[in-house]
């Protein structure tokens, strides 16, 4: 559980958590939540002897104000040191993935090494150890969700099957963590998975230029309610987990068929309210839900199909109160 007190400002500032960021219009419980995430990153890396990152991340020598935030790491520190990841196997996985460019990746390295609030950094740490052993990541992922096809044969992390590429939904969305399943068939089922942590209920836009697309992908799947696409197509809190659901079925519908059953899964704190509102009226627009679902990080974790130390340091790193 979240621990719920108010942290008072000057304690924030203290610690160099107060950030105007923070702040979730007209929603000040989530405003004090993302705060009460920032100040305990903060104090994590405290405890852990961890020097304070900086606003800019990489402060260059041309005058410009710098100051210290204390949910960041120095970048130079991070990079040499790999501390914003909790297990060997999660900083392996991060240096195996910065290696390798795919096709058109957006991919903020800056903010995966030296950010202690960043999601994507959440995803290598959660996900790290499945990537270093493929036999541990099948029994992960099916503890998870029990009825997921297959066995788990690749775990791919930060990745999309084809950024800007017409065939899925030109765009640049992508999974923070992808767990590829062989089928019997010969063909592969995929969970797609999205982690939150910091994150607000942003509204947000699909591309008009790309909204064709969209629109042809969520038709062609046949899983939405009558009227649904009317609320997700223009400005709406539900945008981006519509588009990165449309990017796994997309995969589904590819004309390889290489894809042929698929979940796309938003992974969040318990006490993020807001992503947790969201997963309630995305699945409010779904008359078929198979291909999405959400869970809490302490509903994995609690489930103890991770290694102890492991599921330990994350509790510890991730999980206030």
């Amino acid at each position: 559980m979240f621990a719920t007190e108010v942290i008072q400002q000057a304690e924030l500032e203290a610690a160099h958590c107060w950030e105007a960021d923070d702040e979730a219009p007209r929603r000040p419980a989530m405003t004090e939540f993302r705060r009460r995430l920032r100040f305990h990153q903060a104090k994590w890396r405290e405890a852990h002897g961890h020097p304070i990152g900086s606003q800019p991340i990489a402060p260059r020598n041309d005058g410009k104000p710098v100051r210290p935030v204390g949910s960041r790491l120095p970048l130079d520190y991070a990079r040499d040191t790999g501390a914003n990841f909790v297990t060997v196997a999660a900083l392996d996985a991060a240096k195996t993935r910065t290696s390798q460019v795919e096709r058109h990746q957006s991919f903020d390295h800056q903010r995966l090494w030296a950010d202690l609030l960043w999601s994507p950094t959440l995803a290598f740490n959660m996900f790290g150890d499945l990537a270093a052993d493929l036999a541990l990541a099948d029994r992960a992922v099916h503890a998870w969700w029990p009825d997921t096809p297959g066995t788990v044969v690749e775990v791919r992390l930060a990745h999309s099957p084809g950024r800007l590429d017409p065939a899925y939904i030109n765009s640049l969305r992508a999974f923070d963590a992808a767990f590829v399943l062989a089928l019997e068939d010969g063909t592969h089922g995929i969970v797609g998975v999205d982690t939150k942590y910091h994150e607000w209920a942003k509204p947000e836009i699909p591309k008009p230029s790309n909204l064709t697309r969209y629109l042809e992908v969520a038709e062609t799947a046949g899983i939405f309610a009558r009227g649904a696409l009317d609320s997700v197509k223009g400005r709406s809190t539900l945008a981006v987990m519509w588009l990165e659901h449309l990017l796994l079925l997309s995969m589904l519908q590819h004309a390889s068929g290489a894809w042929s059953r698929g979940r796309y899964v938003v992974v969040h704190p318990a006490g993020n309210e807001d992503v947790a509102g969201a997963c309630g009226r995305y699945r409010d627009l779904l008359a078929e839900q198979s291909t999405f679902s959400s869970v809490t990080i302490e509903e994995l974790l609690d489930t103890s199909v991770l290694p102890s130390e492991t599921t330990s340091v994350l509790r510890e790193r991730y999980v206030p109160g």
